[in-house]
């Protein structure tokens, strides 16, 4: 037995109308949640001193779709678009002004009472002022005094100081007179030696008049002297010194000058 389908025109047409019915519902569905998306709400703040009188209008509730199949294709109307919200403006409330506060009244001191001072406590007072006065006073030229004698003592000192000074280099001179007198006669003057010749040499000496060294420290111009100079300080020694070995100091190194004719 073999069983045979025979698809009739009418059942064809049936079948297609249900697709398209199917795809248009769907459509619908698909369209009409997009639809309903509404976008990104943003808000901006507006400071006021005071509310406006605004009155917002609450959102519209969204609107169900209902859904018929329709016998023949429908094409979707676009839906109205949401109506924009009024955006609130909030204004801050006023800052309470900070009262200052009140100064508070000062309670007036009382006055003192001046005492009145018999005519025995005003002398007494006066009479301790003018000892205190008569001290300062004391204190005053007592320091005036240690002052001016300090003084007096340093000039003092510096017009002994300048006669010991002066009595020392006058020691110093005499004694350089008698070693440069000593030398003096021990130079053979050697031939054609002019008069304003000037030979001077640093002479380095040693305790008890020794002559340690005899540097010609400038030239006179001619050898032969020069060299006659250094025999006669060689030969003069031990040369003349003071007695007290304090002073060798003013006499370690000597800068001595000598000429043809003096």
């Amino acid at each position: 037995m073999s069983t045979t389908f025979n698809y009739e025109p009418d059942q064809l047409q049936a079948g297609l109308l249900a697709l398209a019915v199917h795809l248009v519902f769907f459509s619908l569905l698909y369209f009409g949640f997009a639809w309903q998306t509404q976008p990104v709400r943003t808000m901006s703040v507006d400071l006021w001193r005071s509310l406006p009188d605004v009155k917002v209008a609450p959102p519209q509730e969204p609107k169900a779709v209902e859904v018929t199949p329709p016998v023949q294709p429908v094409t979707p109307q676009p839906p109205a678009q949401p109506e924009k919200l009024v955006k609130p403006e909030i204004a801050l409330p006023d800052k309470k002004m900070k009262k200052e506060p009140e100064p508070k009244p000062v309670a007036a001191e009382p006055e003192k009472k001046v005492e009145k001072k018999t005519a025995a406590e005003i002398r007494k007072e006066r009479e301790l002022e003018l000892a205190i006065e008569r001290e300062r006073i004391a204190v005053e030229q007592a320091a005036q005094e240690a002052e001016r004698a300090a003084r007096a003592r340093a000039e003092q000192d510096a017009l002994e100081k300048a006669a010991q000074n002066a009595a020392l280099d006058a020691m110093v001179n005499e004694y350089k007179a008698k070693i440069i007198a000593k030398i003096r006669r021990n130079i053979v003057k050697p031939p054609d030696v002019r008069d304003d010749a000037r030979a001077e040499f640093r002479v380095t000496l040693l305790p008890g008049g020794t002559v340690l060294t005899a540097e010609l420290k400038k030239s006179s111009g001619n050898a032969a002297y020069d060299n006659a100079v250094e025999r006669a300080i060689l030969k003069s020694q031990p040369l003349p010194l003071p007695a007290d070995v304090a002073l060798f100091n003013r006499f370690r190194v000597l800068l001595l000058v000598f000429r043809p004719v003096e």
